[in-house]
């Protein structure tokens, strides 16, 4: 009992972690600092502690084979790079409460990756689940209003942020022979430090652009949050739960994470539920339970899902 509170407050930390991120990086996008800046802050951050962590707790373990070392590489670009630019060049243009509700499409996208990559079977129940998730996510799109800085229309911040959730599924089928073989934090190492060569040309310009003498206290604590909160500890927070929760729990906690970014983001003022994002996210969620929905086939155990999230 007291084990089973333990698991349920760490995956409760790591859901407002993460509910909270939508908020808070617009505070600091674009007005203090770019998206690919904030990217390059993170992952420079992620790359240096979990590549020390990874020689303290696993340090014989190597990742070898070329198979395998190519496969950390996608798993770089894919999870790291791509993940991250995508989601903070989306979240600067679009609401927090869009960004939210289309990224919990990511699990229908592995479930798509895994028949394509893997040969699994797609039942009835799960390609309804993918027509539903599709049409809650389209019409999230697809919907107008000045909801960026500037009054931008928000439709290509939407797209970035379903091409985010798209590499982070994809990437979490080609990360899980990794994380099943090798130690976690050498896995982490690997990918953040493919990442990185991404993320600090990307973002080199837009670091040294930020004017920090300006910077009030509240946008150093978002910054540090960003690194250190939503890379970090949450993952830590997360890898630590997936030892003990079962693969319900987990897929309950995935709909607590936009529920919770709605209620942060309309309590701070920065967007408002609206009668149509509520039936969009309906259909959303509809569709993410009966994709999630266990299968009569045995499944593999579960991996880190939030390791690299945003």
């Amino acid at each position: 009992m007291k084990n089973s509170l333990k698991v349920h407050a760490a995956l409760f930390v790591v859901a407002l972690i993460y509910a909270a991120n939508y908020s808070i990086s617009k505070d600091v996008m674009p007005r203090y600092m770019g998206p690919f800046g904030l990217v390059l802050l993170r992952v420079v951050g992620a790359t240096v502690f979990f590549g020390v962590l990874s020689r303290l707790v696993a340090p014989q373990d190597r990742i070898q084979g070329r198979a395998d070392q190519l496969r950390a590489v996608a798993c770089g670009v894919l999870g790291i790079g791509l993940n991250q630019l995508l989601f903070f060049s989306g979240l600067n243009l679009t609401s927090p409460i869009n960004a939210s509700l289309i990224q919990t499409i990511a699990p229908v996208v592995t479930v798509l990756a895994s028949a394509a990559l893997l040969g699994e079977k797609l039942t009835l129940p799960r390609l309804l689940g993918i027509g539903l998730a599709g049409v809650g996510a389209a019409s999230i799109i697809l919907s107008r209003g000045p909801v960026a800085a500037g009054g931008q229309d928000g439709f290509l911040g939407n797209l970035y942020i379903l091409l985010n959730a798209t590499a982070f599924g994809i990437y979490l089928v080609l990360v899980m022979p990794l994380m099943r073989k090798y130690h976690p934090f050498t896995v982490l190492a690997r990918i953040f430090l493919v990442g990185a060569v991404l993320a600090v040309p990307a973002g080199w310009q837009q670091v040294q652009a930020a004017d920090y003498a300006s910077f009030p206290t509240g946008i150093w604590v978002a910054i540090a949050y960003m690194v250190i909160c939503l890379t970090i500890l949450a993952y830590l927070l997360n890898n630590w739960a997936l030892k003990y929760a079962s693969p319900s729990l987990l897929g309950a906690y995935i709909y607590l994470q936009p529920a919770l970014a709605v209620l942060i983001a309309v309590a701070a003022g920065k967007d408002t539920l609206t009668l149509s994002k509520a039936l969009q996210a309906l259909l959303i969620f509809a569709g993410v339970f009966l994709v999630s929905r266990k299968s009569r086939q045995p499944q593999p155990a579960p991996i880190p899902l939030e390791a690299v999230q945003d």
